[in-house]
Formats: C-alpha cells, sequence, structure tokens
C-alpha cells in the first residue's frame, strides 16, 4: 500500500537509529533523502539494504515532490529522510507531506531524533511551554521583524543557527530581548564534542568574542517575563534605563531597542524622548 513515511535520522551517535527505522528503511521500496550520499552512507554504516533513492531538498522540492508524489500512487512506499533529525521539521518535507495530504496518501511518522526537543530538555530553562521558531533569515528587515514579534513572546524559544551566524544572531537577539534574558546553547549534540552552555545573551556575546563557534547550534531563549503587577512603566522610568544602558556603552538604537522590549513602550517613543534629554543636557 502507498505510503511516506518520515523517518527521523541520528543527529550524530548511529547507535540512535531505532530499530523500527532501520525496519522501514529496510522494506520501503524507495528512499526520498536530503543528500543521497549522506543517506548511503547512513545504510552502509548501519548495513542495511541498498535502497534507490530520489534526492528531495530545498532547491528541487517542487519537481521533485510531484516525482514522489507520482511513485506513491503507483502503490510504492517511500521513506523520507533528512541529512539528520526529523524529516519535515524546518524541512522542506513539510510540501510533501501537504501533496501527500491533499491526495489522501497515508503519513506515517516513525520517532526518533529532533535536535530541537533534545536541546530544550537538556536546556535547563522552562519546557512546559515553548514555541519552534527555526532559522531567522539572513534578510535584516525580515529577521528584525521576527524578532520584534517575538519581543512579548512568553514561552521558551527554539532557534537553529550555524556557526558562522552565531555571533550576529546572539548580538540580535540581545538587543531584542534584552542581555539579561537566559539562554542555553547546545551544539553537536549527541556528538563526541556536545556541549551544553547556560549564560545571559550579554555572556553569550562575550563568550564568543574570544571563542569562535564550532558545529551547529539549537539556542533556547527564555521567554518574556511576566509584567509587573505594579503597572505599566512609565516614559521617565523607561528613559532611566536608557540611559543607563547609554552609560554601559550601548548605542542609542539599541538603548531603546532593548528598553521597548522590557516595557513594552513604542520605540519611537523612547527614542525621540531619549533625543530630547539629549538636547536638554546639552544646552
Amino acid at each position: 500500500m502507498s505510503t511516506l513515511y518520515l523517518v527521523a535520522t541520528p543527529i550524530g551517535n548511529l547507535s540512535d537509529l531505532s530499530p523500527r527505522a532501520r525496519e522501514v528503511l529496510s522494506t520501503v521500496d524507495f528512499i526520498a533523502a536530503e543528500d543521497t550520499r549522506v543517506t548511503q552512507k547512513l545504510l552502509n554504516a548501519c548495513e542495511l539494504p541498498k535502497k534507490p533513492m530520489i534526492s528531495y531538498y530545498e532547491h528541487n522540492r517542487r519537481a521533485r515532490g510531484e516525482a514522489v508524489l507520482e511513485k506513491l500512487l503507483a502503490g510504492e512506499t517511500c521513506a523520507l529522510v533528512t541529512d539528520a533529525g526529523t524529516p519535515a521539521v524546518s524541512d522542506p518535507g513539510e510540501d510533501l507531506v501537504a501533496l501527500c495530504a491533499e491526495h489522501d496518501v497515508p503519513v506515517i511518522p516513525i520517532p526518533g531524533c529532533c535536535a530541537a526537543v533534545c536541546a530544550l530538555a537538556a536546556s535547563g530553562l522552562p519546557t512546559g511551554r515553548w514555541c519552534f521558531e527555526g532559522f531567522l533569515s539572513v534578510n535584516k528587515k525580515a529577521r528584525r521583524e521576527h524578532l520584534d514579534a517575538l519581543k512579548g513572546e512568553k514561552r521558551t524559544m527554539i532557534f537553529y543557527e550555524a556557526p558562522h551566524k552565531l555571533c550576529a544572531t546572539l548580538r540580535d537577539l540581545a538587543a531584542a530581548f534584552g542581555g539579561e534574558r537566559r539562554i542555553s546553547l547546545c551544539r553537536e549534540l549527541t556528538k563526541l564534542h556536545e556541549e551544553v552552555l547556560r549564560l545571559t545573551l550579554d555572556g553569550a556575546v562575550a563568550y564568543y568574542e574570544t571563542q569562535p563557534p564550532r558545529g551547529e547550534y539549537v539556542l533556547i531563549v527564555e521567554g518574556a517575563p511576566k509584567q509587573q503587577e505594579s503597572g505599566p512603566v512609565s516614559e521617565e522610568e523607561a528613559l532611566m534605563r536608557v540611559q543607563a544602558l547609554l552609560a554601559d556603552g550601548l548605542s542609542r538604537k539599541d538603548a531603546v531597542r532593548q528598553v521597548a522590549a522590557e516595557t513594552g513602550l513604542a520605540k519611537n517613543q523612547l527614542y525621540d524622548a531619549a533625543l530630547r534629554a539629549q538636547h536638554t543636557e546639552t544646552e
């Protein structure tokens, strides 16, 4: 019977490939893989039989999705895999699942590794309510809009990041959420150099000024604190906080953005107030 299996693969340690995943990979008619070379190495290392494979990744998902669907509608079974982790989570596999749902093709998940959940469990931050935000856009405007939309988010937030972009992302997170916000940086999970660092955002920025990032990261960021019952912060109080951050060396733009995130006041309002205060001091 035609079925798409979503097979989670190890994120590092090959022992994490489950017996059920091994069975499915051994019995399906073909495998749709993010990188067929990586998947073939996995099959070889786990002594699993060779299977016909079709590449399915970000830049060919439309054409290849139709090709996979055609095979499924003809009665074949397929295992969808990524290079590591659970397919269809922050992954183009979600399009293939939607396509199968439209055509009533059964989709069966084969549970296993997911870097986001592994990192959350080890983070030391609240795990009762959380949201997965994936990779931030490299487009500055889209990136800022994404972070602005999360300023009031009280749930623990999960981000993915590559090592060459980590430092810039940490600075952006600190500017958006405030440097005191806690973060857990989880890298190389299940691998030889696995590491979990629990810091503040300011502490993480400072740490990586002298320590070049290595490996793929999952960032677990503490949600926004509950608003104090004493009522909203006044503009005067917020302005004092802005001035304190300016004295610590932050730019006016970053100081205003951080205080706006902490207080809920409008950035434009605070920026104008900070400018007026500066002009008053210089007169």
